[in-house]
């Protein structure tokens, strides 16, 4: 529409009693449209009820409200993303400065366990457990040979070739954790090579929130890259 055509529809004395018609048919309509409000721009009417104008400070302020809540979840997120690359780069110099697989082992499960806040983690290597007898750390390690039945357990996560999230059934939890364990309220299972060749990683939390299947596995997949790395190493 031409400027002039618009200055003629906005003067015409029909086009603006249609307006009228209409809100006074309509007397919701603004509420309908709130959004509408963002654009109009009327002078302030005071009385004993609520003004356009009014109104539209108000819609304004609950977006601004909405914003800067979203501003502050994303500078939350930004925050937690820096603690988290600074604990990955801590522990990729610790792996770094690793001399055999038992000080790579103790390296990942000091790490998970003080600065990753873990309150159990399990690595599984997919391996003859008689070839590594003389290794000594503790309950965290777990060679098994990829054949054994009770890994059956883990088939849907092992043919997905990548990090879950969430509540792991009971008979992943006895095989990682212990059957009188019932503190598991959440695990995360992170592979070990491309399709777990090497083995995988299990992260415990007695939060049944702290690792669910709508989080973002970005850190797990690094930190998997990571661990499978230093392993392949020795």
């Amino acid at each position: 529409m031409s400027t002039q055509r618009k200055a003629e529809f906005a003067e015409s004395p029909l086009a603006e009693s249609a307006v009228v018609d209409f809100l006074q048919q309509h007397t919701d309509f603004f509420e309908r449209n709130a959004d509408i409000l963002s654009s109009v721009r009327l002078p302030h009417v005071s009385g004993g009820t609520v003004s356009l104008v009014e109104r539209q400070v108000s819609v304004l302020r609950q977006k601004d409200m909405k914003l800067e809540r979203q501003l502050k979840e994303l500078l939350q997120v930004a925050r937690d993303n820096d603690v988290l690359a600074a604990k990955i780069h801590q522990l990729t110099l610790a792996l770094l400065a690793a001399k055999d697989i038992q000080g790579s082992l103790a390296c990942v499960e000091k790490a998970l366990r003080t600065g990753f806040g873990a309150d159990q983690s399990i690595l599984v290597l997919f391996a003859d457990p008689e070839a590594f007898a003389d290794i000594r750390v503790g309950r965290f390690f777990r060679p098994t040979e990829r054949s054994n039945p009770v890994l059956k357990a883990f088939d849907t996560f092992l043919d997905g070739k990548t990090s879950r999230c969430g509540q792991v059934r009971d008979a992943q939890r006895d095989f990682l954790f212990g059957e009188d364990t019932n503190e598991i309220g959440s695990a995360a299972l992170v592979p070990l090579g491309k399709g777990a060749e090497i083995g995988f990683l299990a992260i415990g939390s007695a939060d049944a929130d702290r690792f669910h299947p709508g989080m973002s596995i970005d850190f797990l997949t690094r930190l998997g890259d990571l661990v499978a790395g230093s392993l392949k190493r020795f």
